[in-house]
């Protein structure tokens, strides 16, 4: 059965499931080995144990559920409601929550703190997520986030034998990194306490997803390969752990592993009601054809995303990925599938579909933007990159400091080819250079399998259109140690050395294209069909 089929089928099962979905998930479940230790009942011991489980995998609406449970099977179990307390946190990377989610959390944090008799190390936990909510009307988050970490770390010296604290404050300590923190700190320290708990217990879903988290950047990523081929075969029932080690596959480049386990991960999602994270899967799943000029494939995800989208529920807890994360794939899947192909009259001709959040609309205008400018209708580009400008300074007004960066970024792409196209060509290339420097400096969230098209990627390009081989082969390059095995940066980089004169590298290029690509369309993309003829 193709993809695009199944996926109608799953959607249509999803919105069954959506308003007839009361219980946890079919047997047989497979989540891990997790045993927390609390003072509730015995008779909810292997309930709170599967609770747990699924709030390491980042299950949050199935575990609050189970917390919920349990709570009302043993009254006095005030770790219940810490558990609530923690789904309602829900992803811990995410940059923002609604006051409605922040008070629910706050809620489930008092009473756990008013519940039952709980132990010393109970109430160490408890204190922690409560942090996360205390006075979060007037304290800002990332306040709130780095006592949590502190109240964390207390905990962890106060019980260094508890698994279970030392994968939370693993958790806790990369949460608190900073995208522009080069040095990745934090990640290196959070995976120091991961590893060798990873090594004595391996079936412990959290340690393995924790794992990804702290290597999930461009130098560090071939250090979670381990732990993401074993993520998905340790937790299969959990959707997010089937999407997971991608982030390890799309750092890496290995596009085909993570065409394979976003296929699972978006189905599994689908079954649970957890759209968002569907969609999330098939961004990242899309990402990966595209990569491997699989343009077929690429484009029967473009067409079934928006059928998966109508059946987003934005107030919905559901799993890893937000509601957020949902409308922001289904912006992205078609934009990618228009610039990743060069097809840039297509990319200025996306509709746009207003949401709630400025740095999901800016996708499509940066698309939009780029590729006016790229096919002569400079009005039309200056119109999307005013829009880009607009955005960003609405984010900034928000106090949404990321993604005002990352939309100006979009905007000074945006107008450096504006630039480029009327003719003013230092200008372009400054512009285009600085956006360069300011996304180095900085990095994609997790949100996104990666930028719609590098900054350094489209310098190349620039370059390349201005006759400047060298300089052009010099940031292909640099892209692909970046990000490895993409598509244009490697055709890009193939046609640099040949306009250079150096076919010795161009012949390099074109045969790691013609790898790259082994599961590529026949026929393929004309870069595709070059790339297979020049490499004979």
């Amino acid at each position: 059965m193709k993809l695009p089929t199944l996926l109608i089928i799953l959607s249509l099962a999803a919105s069954v499931a959506a308003q007839t979905h009361d219980h946890d998930h079919p047997e047989p479940e497979q989540l891990g080995r997790v045993h927390f230790e609390t003072s509730c009942a015995p008779d909810v011991s292997a309930a709170f144990d599967r609770a747990v489980a699924l709030l390491h995998s980042f299950s949050f609406s199935t575990a609050k559920r189970a917390f919920e449970g349990i709570a009302e099977e043993d009254p006095s179990c005030a770790m219940a409601h810490w558990g609530i307390a923690m789904t309602q946190w829900s992803n811990p990377f995410a940059l923002q929550r609604s006051a409605a989610t922040l008070a629910a959390g706050q809620a489930a944090a008092a009473r756990a703190m008013t519940t039952g008799t709980p132990t010393p190390r109970e109430r160490a936990y408890i204190a922690a997520v409560r942090e996360l909510y205390r006075d979060y009307e007037t304290v800002d988050q990332r306040t709130r986030v780095l006592a949590y970490e502190r109240a964390m770390e207390s905990l962890h010296e106060a019980y260094p034998d508890d698994r279970e604290a030392t994968a939370f404050y693993a958790l806790a300590i990369n949460q608190t990194a900073l995208p522009t923190d080069k040095t990745y700190a934090q990640q290196l320290k959070a995976a120091g306490l991961l590893e060798g708990l990873f090594a004595d217990d391996p079936e412990h879903p959290g340690l393995a997803h924790y794992i990804i988290h702290a290597y999930d950047h461009p130098p560090l990523a071939s250090r979670a390969l381990e732990a993401a081929r074993r993520y998905a075969t340790i937790a299969p029932s959990a959707p997010h752990a089937l999407h997971m080690p991608s982030h390890t596959f799309t750092r890496v480049g290995y596009w085909q592993d993570s065409i394979d386990t976003n296929i699972a991960s978006a189905a599994a999602a689908l079954r649970d009601g957890a759209v968002s994270e569907a969609l999330h899967a098939m961004d990242y799943q899309v990402y990966a054809y595209l990569q491997t000029a699989q343009d077929d494939a690429a484009r029967g995800v473009v067409d079934e995303a928006p059928r998966v989208l109508a059946l987003l529920d934005p107030d919905a807890l559901g799993g890893a990925a937000p509601p957020v994360a949902g409308f922001y794939a289904a912006a992205a899947i078609p934009a990618r599938y228009a610039m990743e192909r060069g097809a840039w009259k297509e990319a200025a001709d996306l509709e746009l579909h207003p949401t709630p959040f400025a740095y999901v609309d800016a996708i499509t205008h940066f698309a939009r933007a780029v590729g006016a400018a790229r096919s002569g209708a400079s009005g039309a580009a200056r119109a999307d990159s005013q829009a880009l400008k607009a955005l960003g300074e609405k984010l900034s007004a928000a106090g949404e400091t990321y993604w005002a960066e990352q939309v100006r970024i979009q905007h000074d792409v945006a107008a450096a080819w504006i630039a480029f196209a009327e003719g003013r060509l230092d200008a372009a290339l400054d512009q285009l250079r600085a956006a360069v420097a300011a996304e180095d400096a900085s990095d994609k969230s997790a949100i996104s399998p990666g930028p719609l098209a590098p900054a350094r990627e489209l310098l190349g390009e620039m370059l390349l259109a201005m006759n400047q081989p060298e300089a052009a082969l010099s940031e292909f390059e640099a892209t692909l140690k970046k990000e490895p095995n993409r598509f244009r940066a490697t055709h890009l980089a193939a046609q640099a050395a040949k306009q250079g004169g150096n076919l010795t590298v161009a012949r390099k290029h074109y045969a790691a294209l013609v790898a790259i690509c082994e599961a590529g369309d026949t026929p393929g993309r004309p870069e595709l069909e070059e790339a297979r003829e020049a490499a004979g």
